[in-house]
């Protein structure tokens, strides 16, 4: 416990749930709410999900020298939120009011709050076909990021119906996660790269960045969350496995738990129940690592478990260190899960941070941080389906045959073969998570994705900083985003959170990974 009360004493980053409840007739409890008398600002894992009665308690129960209980109310740490959503036709369902520090009472749906406490930026162009702006170049971009703050009494906010509880805590900077067949959550930890600074604006950015970044060392390491008896309390708490190298994309097929590290793609053997590691990973293949300007190693699994995805972005922003060093990178892979072998599936995707497969139809999906430097509306980040063999534009070339004159020298076949995305996210929002939805996530939500926005470093207006939902009609994207979380950063301007990788699982539940 002393390691424990310890790292509660940190800032932490965080990571949430979301999900559906079947505890029809549990009455929800009130907890009261907990504050740092340190006010720091904690990592959380947290729920957010369709059902009644869940709330989340501490948890006294200690399994060994790795395993402990959670104790989201006693103390401001790294923690997760549980958001639970009661729909009109299950009478029996009773509604929770959320009371703890993770906890959020539902907002109207109607009046959905935005992530920057106020209305969107009407300058950034969303959708399948945005407007985009002519180019600004300058000596050094607009560079602003959000004061980090500890949550105090405010809470994230999600629409009428649902509510939001922290699930963990103590998480060393939780950034995707994954839940396994028999509903234990896996939440993966770390921080990586060492690209040196090329120039004097790369240190002034750097150091900008670092203000709105947390400053907890990389955890390496994955955690277990378990619920045993199904009352959406996660009981135990428990390293799965540790010494890692920055793991980041996790998937799950052929009895395996696939962990994508910032050098290397690796394998555990898993039985289901187990609680930790039961020996050392098996390495699947080598992924690019040198200099690492970008790296995160995205990760998903085929439909019949016969291939993983990894997406591998870029060494530059664009094309600094010379296209010698981006051999490899800024594209998908595809490996063949039995044999290590990889091929590259698609390229020209500057840094495709996360990756999901549609249910019923197999297609690959990404959400892709764009170029910067082009001003606070260029470029895009976006949403997509992943096509075998296309090219979509990274250096040469973005949004379609937008030619980026600064990638040298130019390629005009590369830029004539770009395809255009599939659906603009907003320029420098950050999309660090995408996830589809199911029908029990309720009709509002039922088809589309769930993108978790880390947030902007690069706008005198930061965007980002929520969880949006992208509808979709007929297999691809329809209409304007939903904001779905928000208030992780609020409406004094202030960071409380920066959410990371988001995960529904099949109860309809939302994981929400906040690292800050």
């Amino acid at each position: 416990m002393e390691q424990l009360c310890r790292l509660a004493d940190c800032r932490r980053p965080v990571v949430l749930r979301a999900g559906v409840a079947v505890c029809a007739g549990q009455s929800g409890s009130r907890r009261s709410q907990g504050r740092s008398s340190r006010g720091v600002l904690p990592v959380v894992a947290g729920y957010l999900g369709t059902g009644s009665g869940q709330c989340l308690r501490a948890c006294e129960r200690r399994l060994g020298g790795h395993a402990v209980g959670l104790d989201p109310l006693g103390h401001r740490h790294r923690s997760g939120l549980r958001c639970d959503v009661d729909r009109a036709y299950q009478p029996a369902f009773r509604r929770c009011r959320m009371r703890n520090i993770y906890a959020l009472t539902a907002l109207s749906m109607a009046l959905l709050l935005s992530a920057c406490g106020g209305e969107a930026d009407s300058t950034q162009a969303r959708g399948p076909d945005p407007k985009l702006p002519d180019p600004q170049r300058g000596l050094l971009p607009s560079m602003k990021i959000a004061e980090p703050t500890a949550w105090g009494d405010q809470k994230p906010a999600v629409p009428e119906g649902f509510s939001i509880t922290a699930i963990a805590s103590d998480l060393n900077i939780p950034r995707q996660s994954i839940v396994l067949p028999n509903g234990d959550i896996i939440v993966a930890e770390g921080r990586g790269g060492s690209a040196a600074k090329l120039k004097p604006k790369d240190v002034i950015a750097s150091v900008i960045k670092a203000q709105g970044n947390t400053k907890v060392k990389s955890g390496n390491r994955l955690t277990l969350l378990r619920d045993a008896d199904g009352d959406g309390k996660y009981e135990l708490k428990t390293v799965f496995a540790e010494n890692l190298n920055a793991p980041y994309g996790l998937a799950f097929a052929n009895g395996k738990l696939y962990v994508a590290n910032q050098d290397a793609l690796v394998s555990f053997d898993y039985q289901e129940g187990q609680t930790k590691a039961s020996g050392e990973p098996t390495k699947v293949t080598d992924l690019p690592a040198a200099i690492n300007h970008h790296w995160t190693k995205s990760l998903t699994v085929s439909p019949d478990g016969r291939f993983l995805y990894v997406g591998i972005g870029s060494n530059s922003n664009v094309t600094e260190r010379g296209m010698e060093v981006e051999i490899d990178r800024a594209m998908v892979w595809q490996i063949d899960a039995a044999t290590g072998a990889h091929k590259p599936y698609a390229t020209g995707l500057r840094n495709p941070t996360a990756l999901a497969i549609q249910p019923g139809t197999g297609q690959l999906w990404t959400v892709v941080n764009e170029r910067d430097e082009l001003g606070p509306d260029l470029v895009p980040d976006y949403l997509t389906s992943v096509k075998e063999g296309a090219f979509y534009g990274w250096p040469y070339s973005y949004w379609g045959q937008n030619v980026d004159t600064r990638a040298q020298p130019q390629n005009p076949a590369k830029v004539a073969a770009a395809i255009k995305p599939d659906y603009s996210l907003g320029s420098h929002v950050a999309a660090l998570g995408v996830s589809f939805s199911i029908p029990a996530m309720g009709d509002k939500f039922a088809d589309g994705v769930f993108v978790g926005e880390h947030g902007s470093w690069n706008r005198d207006n930061p965007v980002g900083y929520k969880v949006i939902f992208v509808p979709f009609s007929n297999g691809r994207p329809a209409g304007e985003p939903v904001d779905f979380a928000t208030g992780f950063r609020g409406a004094d301007g202030k960071t409380r959170g920066r959410p990371v990788g988001v995960t529904v699982d099949p109860k309809g539940a939302l994981i929400i990974a906040d690292d800050l």
